[in-house]
């Protein structure tokens, strides 16, 4: 048999063939130990945040305390090794026993829970608000002489400085006489009312807010020190008067809260980073727009693609995600000369309890150094935790997808909108009932719910539209009140399924309390049309 004479092939042939196959085929040429290293150095190259932080908000929704205890050790499987804790009127306090609520845990408690979470290799760090925020505090007459406002109740006089400090001095000694943590938080953002009482006013005129702001912050600083504390705040008012710094121990830790927004969004960071200063960042799982009637799924998880990497590449030296269980401003009911009865949280977020794959992603988000995949972790999330397939996976992202928009009634362009919401919600409802989940139904269960309870309040709304139209009277009333009657029923079945699903983690008067929220329009304005006495 003759054989074919080949043409010798050239060096630059040879050398062109080479570069593609190892372009394109790069693991032609690796062996399986070869690949172990490069797997090995991809993921020594994410250098972990030395601070790994949950927030965990007690302002309403109080958890149990073994719920709390529980929550920590999935952190601490997770790879969470800090927890702040926002205690607010459930911390027992000591010598201002004043400010506990019904709902304040034990002293006893709060040592177990701090030394449980000891033992998880997670550091307690106690959020006690020293500026605003402190409603809960300033609802008391024992307090009132340090307002800054009679009618805002949410913020101390900075010029009222040696009340300020003789309080602040026993809080902050209380706190730190139940928590090992070298670090205290003390808040110190969105003091809105800043210059708003004639003294502080007078004060701002002549040196300016960032002045007035930094005087006070210095002080509390100092108080924190004292104790032996590193003193840890919220970023937002000095990144808006970045000279406050200045005045502030070296050691200070600046918390830059994220939610979503463009990376200055308070001010210059970079210029802080450039200082020197110790920053850690914090994305939110729970923020505004979430109420009980909707979550914004695709936001939170889009703070966490954005913001993570941001934070790892600028040098922030610790992570800490927030969790809001309401807006944190406040109604109130008065009596004369403004003495505080009681006081209602504006927004009331869906517990914690149905968060737990935002949790997940958290934690998948600080071990990878590229950006969290939202769409590829939900997928890959339904099969593991739920046994669901990867085609169910894809459905339920497109469940989390649906609209999550405020709605109004108020013109006949807000109505069309809400017809075209409730449809989709519809659509996402049916997608719903295709799914059923081999695991941790338990879960899955509270996503179930958050939807039904959006298309209900979806539901509530278009009622409501024809009540407040220009076109209604006596004769429409009769229209709507079977309407109004049935989503009373309805009511009945979704606070029986949030008792059941919240029961443990939420104390039984608040679960009732809750329920009772939700509904309470619904119930004023169907007695209204009803004329129930």
């Amino acid at each position: 048999m003759k054989r074919l004479k080949q043409k010798p092939i050239s060096a630059a042939a040879l050398f062109a063939w080479l570069t593609i196959i190892i372009l394109f085929f790069p693991g032609a040429f690796a062996s399986a130990e070869t690949q172990k290293i490069a797997d090995k150095a991809k993921t020594e190259a994410v250098k972990p945040f030395p601070i790994r932080g949950f927030h965990i908000d007690l302002r309403i929704e109080v958890m149990t305390m073994p719920a709390l205890k529980a929550f920590a050790k999935e952190l601490a499987g997770m790879g969470i090794n800090t927890l702040v804790m926002e205690w607010e009127a459930s911390y027992p306090y000591e010598k201002h026993a004043t400010i506990s609520s019904k709902y304040a845990y034990t002293r006893e408690q709060v040592k177990s829970f701090v030394s449980y979470c000891d033992s998880l290799g997670i550091d307690v760090i106690p959020l006690q608000q020293c500026f605003g925020h402190v409603e809960y505090i300033l609802r008391h007459a024992r307090y009132s002489e340090l307002r800054e406002s009679k009618k805002d109740i949410s913020q101390v006089c900075p010029s009222q400085i040696e009340g300020d400090k003789k309080l602040f001095t026993d809080l902050f000694a209380d706190m730190a006489s139940l928590h090992k943590s070298k670090y205290i938080h003390i808040g110190g953002d969105e003091t809105r009312l800043l210059g708003h009482c004639p003294i502080c006013s007078a004060k701002a005129a002549e040196e300016g807010k960032g002045k007035l702001f930094a005087d006070y912050i210095a002080e509390m600083c100092k108080i924190v020190v004292s104790l032996g504390k590193i003193p840890v705040l919220w970023s937002d008012i000095v990144l808006k008067y970045p000279e406050a710094v200045k005045q502030l121990p070296k050691q200070t830790v600046y918390v830059d809260w994220n939610y979503g927004w463009k990376i200055n969004h308070f001010g210059d960071i970079g210029k802080l980073l450039d200082q020197g200063l110790t920053f850690w960042g914090s994305p939110a799982i729970r923020s505004h727009p979430d109420n009980w009637y909707t979550t914004d799924w695709q936001k939170h998880f889009n703070n966490q693609h954005d913001f993570i990497p941001y934070a790892r590449k600028a040098g922030y030296q610790g992570m800490v995600m927030t969790s809001w269980s309401t807006s944190g401003v406040y109604g109130f009911t008065w009596d004369t000369n403004y003495e505080v009865i009681d006081m209602h949280a504006i927004r009331n977020v869906y517990p914690l309890s149905g968060f737990h794959i935002l949790v997940a992603a958290y934690a998948q988000s600080l071990k990878q150094a590229e950006p969290l995949n939202p769409e590829k972790f939900v997928v890959q999330y339904a099969q593991d935790r739920f046994g669901l397939t990867a085609a169910e996976g894809e459905k339920l992202w497109k469940i989390l997808l649906v609209s999550p928009n405020l709605v109004k009634v108020d013109t006949p362009e807000d109505v069309a909108k809400l017809d075209s919401i409730r449809k989709s919600v519809d659509a996402a409802k049916a997608m719903m009932a295709t799914l059923t989940p081999k695991d941790h139904q338990k879960e899955f269960a509270h996503l179930r719910l958050m939807l039904d309870l959006r298309d209900f309040y979806l539901a509530f709304k278009q009622v409501e539209s024809v009540y407040e139209s220009d076109q209604y009277n006596r004769e429409m009333g009769k229209v709507i009140l079977p309407k109004l009657k049935k989503l009373l029923d309805e009511s009945k079945d979704l606070n029986a399924r949030f008792a059941e699903l919240n029961k443990g983690f939420l104390y039984p008067d608040e679960i009732k309390q809750q329920n009772h929220i939700r509904n309470e329009k619904l119930k004023n304005i169907y007695e209204a049309v009803a004329n129930v006495r």
